[in-house]
């Protein structure tokens, strides 16, 4: 990063003289998220909002991926760093071509609201499928990759991503306006603020957005001790800070903290927070008249905004601004966000059934209400493709003239009818007739983004897009009963971004696959997998529950009974499972390495700490088997369990993966490499120790836990540690 650290002081200092030449109006109205041009300077219209948590959203044609969670599942951050890169290539083609045809409107700007690297620790939480899952080492690995992927490795930026929402915010969706979500110091720094502070310290993130919500008392967008405290001052955040949108106005709309638009807009200003997504700070000209902001406040967050514009080269010219508008949706992009699709596809159960075989001129039911959605493909926060795929036309594609694919919607993906006039369910006996008359049924339920997403958003049918409980809409239970009646082998093809209770399907069906939402051409991957031309290898990034018996209220957000590592009870289907079509062990693992001997300056290192950290790095190998007969990928991981520390988590932490490729009978020799901040605890003042001298490590194809080992008749293999 030291290029970047050297290019962001010439644009610092280019931004200083540039600002220092607006008088106090034109700084002011730079930090709108529609910022006017100032034509005296030269300085064009800019739009600062723009979306791209899996593809270039909102702004015409674009590559689609996976929704976010859906990346998550593949556990592969080299791909995930790809498809950062591949938004951003297409980001810049767009903002090239557009900008050359004056069209600075919102979503074609080069500042890019995401990630999203907010833990999914409750799945009621409608947002959930934006975010990278429930585990902070996951969630951290994968954001600083898709950042790394957007902003390029140069010296100036390619495009500049943001880490967003800052911080403890994960719902509930209808109330996040006035809601104030009390967290530990402990669950801050152990669950909630790790993704954010590796996207910072790790990745240069350019960019933070705060939150809708209060933590602990504060405004997220005007809080001191978020945003001076901790971003700035403990982790040395250089970039630009932006409020979510219209957040500001809930200071005294909704949580009251303050009394009027000009208070709020100076108690967001004087917390750090530089440009305004929404209106509020179109008072600050009047705050400032009442002397409560100071011009050099202003100033200070014009040139914070303006450095990060520099750093785009959109004034003195960029080393992208060559790419072509070919480059958009091109063949090479599509094959990335395909191959994501296909690694993140988790197979849950498998009696067998799987993979269908196309070529055997058999009948082929394809059933649901998200079977031939468009909708069902592509989440929320999306962009327009130019051609779609959905799971039926995916299927139709592979079987060709060499069967018969029969096709019923089954269901409304909510309402007890598809014809408002017609009786209730009347869509079943359809469904039942195609399953009788067929040889294998592909029964495709879930949800879509107007089932779960963003209070307020556009694509949202309710208000809030919480879900009130894990189940799917009764009109696709009684679609689920009535289908799995007819005794047909069947696939359940999940579609949603969340944890959905499966256990009919889990008891009654004979497959299931998890396929979150797949991308605009999603269905062709989905067909690839069915009919076994690449195996599953995608792995759960959240706990499937069995129900909500257990978790905590929503609006609790202490961690204790949450996700994997806190939890108590057994789950459905747990994070980190996900089976395969072939049959792969790991057959050793063992500590070869212990301390970091490569870096010869430790013993020089005045920070205890980092001494402390460096002293336990770990680094094992592990022989890995594959003893079936089809070629596959693997993700293998590795959990670590504290076993003296009173402060460690209940259960265990992942703290490295590994994806694989094996041939059939392929037996390879991997290495994992286990950070030693792995080994450190959190006490109840937020503070990061290392008091523990053992360890387990689990080195498997999942959690070392007994669901697990049930589900895939796999034990992890476990390595004792000690300091």
């Amino acid at each position: 990063m030291v290029k970047r650290e050297e290019a962001r002081a010439k644009a610092r200092e280019r931004a200083i003289e540039l600002v220092s030449r607006m008088t106090i109006e034109e700084r002011a109205s730079q930090l709108r998220y529609d910022a006017p041009a100032i034509e005296r300077l030269g300085i064009p219209a800019y739009n600062w909002w723009n979306e791209a948590l899996h593809g270039v959203a909102r702004a015409g044609v674009a590559t689609s991926f996976p929704q976010a969670i859906g990346m998550a599942a593949t556990f592969d951050t080299e791909l995930v760093e790809a498809a950062g890169d591949v938004s951003a290539i297409e980001g810049r083609a767009k903002y090239n071509a557009l900008s050359k045809e004056n069209d600075r409107d919102i979503y074609k700007g080069l500042t890019f609201w995401s990630p999203n690297v907010n833990i999914f620790r409750d799945p009621r939480w409608g947002r959930g499928h934006e975010t990278f899952g429930e585990d902070p080492y996951l969630t951290s690995r994968m954001g600083v990759a898709y950042v790394e992927g957007l902003q390029g490795a140069e010296a100036e930026l390619k495009v500049a991503a943001c880490a967003k929402h800052f911080a403890v915010h994960s719902g509930p969706e209808a109330v996040r306006h006035e809601f104030n979500a009390k967290a530990t110091k402990k669950d801050m720094a152990e669950t909630y603020l790790p993704a954010f502070k590796a996207c910072v310290q790790e990745a240069d993130v350019e960019a933070v957005m705060g939150a809708y919500n209060r933590t602990n008392g504060e405004p997220c967008c005007g809080s001191k001790t978020l945003i001076q405290d901790t971003l700035r001052k403990e982790w040395g955040f250089q970039g630009h800070f932006v409020s979510d949108c219209w957040a500001i106005k809930d200071f005294h709309e909704h949580h009251m903290v303050t009394h009027t638009p000009e208070e709020s807009a100076a108690m967001a200003l004087q917390a750090g927070c530089d440009i305004n997504c929404g209106v509020t700070y179109l008072h600050l000209l009047k705050a400032l008249q009442e002397g409560i902001v100071t011009e050099e406040e202003i100033t200070e967050a014009a040139v914070r905004a303006f450095t990060t514009r520099y750093l785009l080269g959109l004034f003195d010219g960029s080393p992208y601004d060559e790419i072509s508008y070919e480059k958009v949706e091109c063949e090479e992009h599509l094959a990335i966000a395909e191959q994501m699709t296909r690694e993140s596809v988790v197979l849950l159960k498998n009696n067998g059934v799987l993979p269908l075989n196309a070529k055997e001129g058999k009948t082929i039911g394809v059933i649901g209400p998200n079977a031939n959605s468009r909708a069902a493909l592509v989440g929320n926060y999306h962009g327009t493709a130019s051609r779609y795929i959905t799971i039926l036309e995916g299927i139709q594609d592979k079987v060709g003239h060499d069967g018969r694919v029969l096709f019923s919607e089954g269901s409304h993906l909510f309402k007890d009818r598809v014809e408002p006039l017609a009786w209730k369910n009347d869509r079943i006996a359809e469904a039942v007739t195609v399953a009788k008359h067929s040889d294998v049924v592909v029964l495709c339920v879930g949800l879509d983004e107007t089932l779960e997403g963003e209070e307020g958003d556009t694509g949202n049918s309710y208000a809030s897009g919480d879900k009130a409980d894990l189940l799917l809409p009764e009109s696709q239970r009684d679609l689920m009963d009535a289908v799995l009646a007819v005794g047909k082998p069947t696939v359940v093809c999940l579609m949603a971004g969340s944890a959905i209770d499966l256990s009919i399907a889990d008891e009654q069906a004979d497959g299931v696959l998890q396929l979150w939402y797949p991308g605009a051409r999603g269905g062709k991957a989905v067909a690839d997998i069915l009919f076994g031309d690449c195996s599953p290898s995608g792995k759960l990034p959240v706990t499937f529950y069995r129900n909500l018996e257990g978790l905590p209220d929503f609006e609790d957000y202490s961690m204790k009974g949450r996700t994997y590592r806190y939890m108590t009870g057994e789950a459905l289907y747990p994070f980190g499972y996900g089976l395969t079509y072939s049959d792969v062990e790991i057959q050793s693992a063992q500590v070869i390495s212990k301390g970091d001997k490569a870096d010869d300056g430790n013993a020089g290192l005045q920070d205890a700490a980092v001494k402390e950290t460096s002293f336990r790095n770990i680094v094992l190998q592990a022989e890995v088997i594959n003893r079936g007969t089809v070629d596959t990928d693997e993700v293998v991981q590795v959990y670590v369990k504290d076993m003296e520390s009173v402060y460690a988590v209940p259960n265990y932490s992942l703290c490295a993966f590994n994806r694989i490729s094996l041939k059939a009978g392929e037996v390879r020799q991997i290495v994992l490499k286990v950070d030693g901040s792995a080994f450190y605890s959190v006490n109840d003042n937020g503070e990061h120790v290392f008091d523990s001298r053992k360890y387990e490590l689990y080195v498997g194809l999942g959690q070392p836990d007994a669901r697990t080992e049930a589900l895939t008749g796999k034990k992890s293999v476990k390595v004792d540690v000690a300091f």
